[in-house]
């Protein structure tokens, strides 16, 4: 990791260096992505299983893309009981801390006569975005989903890449039925989000896309975005523990390696007021790299992206965690909850040495699918809120509109829109009102 005074020019440089892990980075394959959208969108299913089998090695087709009720089944067959009973867990914690977002509609109304209020709407179509490959992650699947269903969404449809023998992993199966799923299909890559933001013959046509993905698929929602909504466009994983002598070492030190093993662009950073615990963290480190089993992609992080930053305070400790908006935050100090009230920027806190990331990721309740690449400044974990729409209501009574109807049109005219003041004269005309009508 690298060991660094922290200064404000210092943070700025650490930001700079973050950013280049955005996919917007990486614009040399926009190109490729943009075409495979385009023959999606025109070609359709035809399309859609030509990439399949070029980039997934499956011959999928209009029989076999939808996941049958008896692969379901087989899927629950070869689950344990014991990840099976962990899943419905989790799934109890994340259910009840979403259902505590929950909005409904509201209404005012006045004896003048008006009546204003917000429609609470749940989107109709959503698609859900499920990596294949070798990794597994049943935890992102019910993060996703079950936001969706909480909101009321009636259409939940996901997509994931098929092996090469054509099935999806069971594990995958079981959390996406467990969670409330209506239909899922074999489908991955830039092609799946085009499949979901225009529709095929044999995938409907999503309301909104969410869900993690690699590069090309990070690419083809912001290719797609506007013909459909997104969460958002997912950089690689971050954690920064923000600490002081009181923090426990051999806690710290693993807690930043949970995150920099996730791939070679994570990014693990300590700040801390306390240089013997920087020490000690170096060391435990080392230790654990003995045994780790993804110790190479940890060590690439840890070189490219992995930072211990020592600050004179607290105060300039906690303005750099700010500047940086980590995904994850952890704060381990000996006031954690009088520091948490002066983090502006982070997508999800965690409290005390006991409050470790992964407790977030798997089991506590709220979503994992959070704001990186600093954008936890203006970006929110997902929610209930990202499956839902307002509508604003409006209604006066001829009564209330009289009373306030030259207000408008004043209004209007300084802004020299005649036709807006006329559609409020025009209802006036017998009482002498002048419309603006030649």
């Amino acid at each position: 990791m690298h060991r660094v005074t922290l200064t404000k020019e210092t943070t700025k440089g650490i930001l700079e260096n973050l950013l280049k892990r955005s996919p917007s980075q990486y614009g040399s394959y926009e190109k490729t992505v943009a075409e495979i959208c385009q023959n999606v969108r025109e070609k359709g299913d035809s399309a859609l299983f030509s990439y399949t089998r070029e980039f997934d090695k499956a011959d999928i087709d209009r029989d076999t893309v939808l996941v049958t009720e008896e692969e379901v089944r087989e899927a629950y067959a070869a689950v344990p009981e014991e990840l099976l009973s962990v899943i419905r867990k989790s799934l109890k914690n994340i259910r009840a801390f979403h259902e505590k977002q929950l909005q409904n509609s509201w209404f005012t109304t006045t004896d003048k006569g008006t009546l204003l209020g917000q429609k609470v709407t749940p989107l109709e179509t959503v698609g859900v975005y499920v990596p294949g490959g070798k990794a597994v992650y049943p935890s992102s699947v019910l993060m996703n989903i079950v936001p969706a269903k909480t909101a009321g969404v009636p259409n939940i449809i996901m997509t994931t890449p098929p092996g090469k023998d054509g099935l999806i992993s069971p594990t995958t199966l079981v959390a996406a039925r467990e969670a409330g799923v209506d239909a899922i299909y074999k489908c991955g890559g830039a092609q799946a989000i085009a499949a979901l933001a225009f529709g095929t013959e044999s995938i409907p046509k999503a309301d909104k896309i969410v869900g993690p993905g690699n590069i090309f698929v990070a690419l083809a929602k912001k290719a797609v975005y506007g013909y459909v909504s997104i969460d958002s466009i997912a950089g690689p994983s971050e954690i920064l523990v923000l600490a002081d002598e009181s923090a426990n070492p051999h806690y710290v030190a693993a807690d930043l390696l949970s995150q920099a093993e996730h791939d070679e662009l994570a990014s693990a950073i300590l700040i801390t007021t306390s240089p013997s615990l920087a020490d000690a963290v170096e060391k435990e480190i080392e230790n654990y790299l003995l045994t780790l089993s993804r110790r190479d992609i940890i060590k690439a992080s840890l070189e490219n992206f992995g930072y211990i930053l020592l600050a004179e305070n607290m105060d300039d400790a906690i303005e750099a965690a700010n500047a940086i908006a980590s995904e994850h935050l952890e704060i381990v100090t000996k006031n954690p909850f009088e520091v948490m009230t002066k983090i502006k920027n982070a997508g999800a806190i965690f409290i005390g040495e006991y409050s470790s990331e992964p407790l977030g990721d798997y089991f506590a309740g709220p979503n994992h699918v959070l704001p990186t690449n600093g954008t936890a400044r203006f970006f929110s974990a997902l929610s209930v809120d990202d499956f839902i729409k307002k509508s604003s209501i409006v209604y006066y009574s001829k009564e209330a509109l009289r009373e306030v109807h030259k207000d408008i049109i004043a209004f209007a005219r300084a802004e020299q829109l005649t036709a807006h003041a006329n559609s409020i004269a025009v209802r006036f005309e017998d009482e002498g009102e002048e419309s603006d009508r030649p």
